[in-house]
């Protein structure tokens, strides 16, 4: 039996989803194979969440010690999504540990999950890409610098986050300084997108036994004015098509682009490209290099429709993370 911490929690507004994500991990989990121990990481507090106890973790070496035992890992599945799980923080310390784990590497992680300068390498090997302006801290007018920038509609968001935390839709000029003011609250970088109109899709992409694999495409259908946060994590507010009801030329088309990003970008794990189809035109959004793994969250739904269980993805992912230790 190996044993296997999944690492949840970290410290955005992601918190809460990763931990579901986390708890279906350890709920599915091959058990007759690894031994889960489910890790929350939040802050300076990295706790082991046993049955009926909770261990504090020894960074020396990240192992725990229940009953007087210490318990190394043979690797670490990673369900943070945000920071420190999905931005590289993590990743710098487990290859300091040199404790294999599930998610992309340092390098791909940081720029990855800095959205401005990730849509530029994206667009280098020509996907394209929403016009956009990043807004920081120190600039003078953020306002005006957007509205010179791009037109609206644009989506107003923070640089450096997911789940669509701190997120507006801004139509109007006089709507936009409190769109950054928000957006600002959760990042110290603001990234203002111009609106393109059409389908939300998604891929989600694997490297397994040697091989990529793109998943089935997804349409999300939201029923508010775009796919927030509420859309995301509220029951019937937002509909998931899997697979999207896209002609099979349109389908591969899109699974093509995500493969390449997924091999060009040196991803590793289970990775989600999000795009907006617009005409015939797949226009690149975002990475997830930690994507959702909850009961609501869509790379499940993608991998069942595959024909993977849950515990099948969880064994590729891990059997993939193990082998090329």
């Amino acid at each position: 039996m190996l044993n296997i911490a999944i690492v949840a929690g970290g410290d955005s507004g992601e918190y809460e989803i990763s931990i579901g994500s986390g708890r279906q991990v350890e709920k599915n989990i091959d058990h007759t194979r690894f031994t889960p121990y489910l890790i929350e990481i939040k802050g300076d507090h990295w706790t082991y969440l046993g049955e009926s106890v909770r261990i504090p973790v020894d960074r020396n070496d990240f192992s725990i010690h229940p009953g007087g035992k210490k318990i190394t890992f043979d690797a670490v599945f990673n369900a943070i999504h945000g920071t420190p799980g999905e931005n590289g923080l993590l990743q710098g310390y487990f290859d300091l540990m040199k404790i294999p784990y599930t998610s992309c590497d340092l390098m791909t992680s940081a720029l990855t999950f800095n959205k401005a300068y990730c849509k530029a390498v994206v667009a280098s090997y020509d996907v394209p890409v929403a016009s956009s302006v990043h807004l920081f801290r120190r600039d003078i007018d953020p306002v005006k610098k957007v509205l010179d920038g791009i037109k609206l509609p644009c989506f107003v968001k923070p640089n450096n986050g997911g789940s669509s935390v701190g997120m507006s839709k801004v139509k109007r000029p006089e709507d936009l300084a409190a769109a950054i003011e928000k957006a600002f609250a959760e990042d110290d970088q603001v990234l203002a997108e111009e609106f393109i109109p059409g389908r939300e899709l998604t891929c989600g992409v694997i490297r397994t036994q040697g091989n990529v694999i793109a998943l089935p495409v997804t349409e999300i259908i939201s029923s508010k004015d775009f796919f927030d946060y509420e859309a995301k994590y509220t029951n019937g507010l937002a509909k998931e098509v899997v697979p999207a009801e896209i002609s099979e030329e349109m389908s591969l088309h899109c699974r093509n682009i995500s493969s390449m990003l997924f091999e060009r970008l040196n991803c590793k794990g289970v990775v989600r490209f999000d795009y907006i189809l617009s005409g015939d035109t797949f226009w690149f959004l975002e990475v997830n290099t930690v994507p959702g793994l909850s009961e609501a969250s869509i790379v499940p739904k993608m991998a069942n429709a595959y024909g993977w269980s849950f515990t099948e993805l969880i064994t590729r992912l891990l059997e993939e993370t193990i082998t090329k230790s």
